[in-house]
């Protein structure tokens, strides 16, 4: 009998927990639970084929380099080949191996592949809508700790005199991608989504402004 794709869901999660390299604090298990989530969403919103979706937007981070990493742009193709290889070991549908591989690759922000299909869209929308409203600040203040970045510029919190810095500053995250993410978005359900966590973003910043004074 077929293992339906819950079964499955259950073997990518296994698999996850079995990979050598453990994902940072903003990539983590929560986090892939709540892309699939919202993948999901926006998959019955869209009508995308589930059977590709799920598997990429459980398995897009099984592989993850640092953000300061040179070779992070590549980091999502080596995902994507990770992936399909468990896959294929697995006994997964083999039709749809491309289309996942495909879904993972163009997923990544820094690796600028634009995505062909509407089932790798639904997989990119999903994985940026987590970089945007509450959970996307938690998850930047989480990674700019982790490489010890200080919070925002203390002469120029809002990059209003300079150009943002995202490498020497937490904060200067927002400007230089969040902010910008509502745009890139590619399904409807997926933009409106944005527009409304975007909206979040800026009235955190307006709070922030009149707590540091600026």
């Amino acid at each position: 009998m077929a293992m339906t794709l819950s079964e499955w869901e259950s073997r990518f999660i296994a698999f996850l927990a079995q990979q050598p390299d453990p994902p940072d604090a903003a990539h983590g298990l929560p986090h892939l639970r709540r892309v699939v989530s919202m993948a999901k969403r926006i998959s019955t919103a869209e009508g995308a084929a589930l059977a590709v979706v799920v598997p990429a937007a459980w398995l897009h981070d099984c592989l993850t380099l640092p953000k300061d990493h040179p070779d992070r742009r590549l980091a999502s193709r080596a995902a994507a080949d990770r992936a399909v290889a468990f896959l294929r070991e697995a006994a997964y549908p083999a039709a749809h191996l491309d289309a996942i591989h495909h879904a993972i690759e163009a997923h990544s922000f820094s690796a600028g592949i634009a995505p062909r299909t509407l089932e790798a869209q639904v997989v990119q929308d999903a994985d940026r809508l987590d970089a945007l409203g509450a959970i996307g600040l938690a998850r930047m203040i989480a990674v700019g700790t982790s490489l010890d970045r200080p919070l925002y510029a203390s002469n120029d919190p809002f990059c209003e005199r300079r150009s943002p810095d995202d490498r020497t500053y937490t904060l200067d995250h927002v400007y230089t991608k969040l902010i910008t993410l509502a745009d890139t978005m590619q399904t409807t359900a997926g933009r409106a989504e944005a527009e409304r966590r975007t909206a979040f973003l800026r009235g955190f910043l307006e709070q922030l402004r009149s707590e540091t004074g600026d």
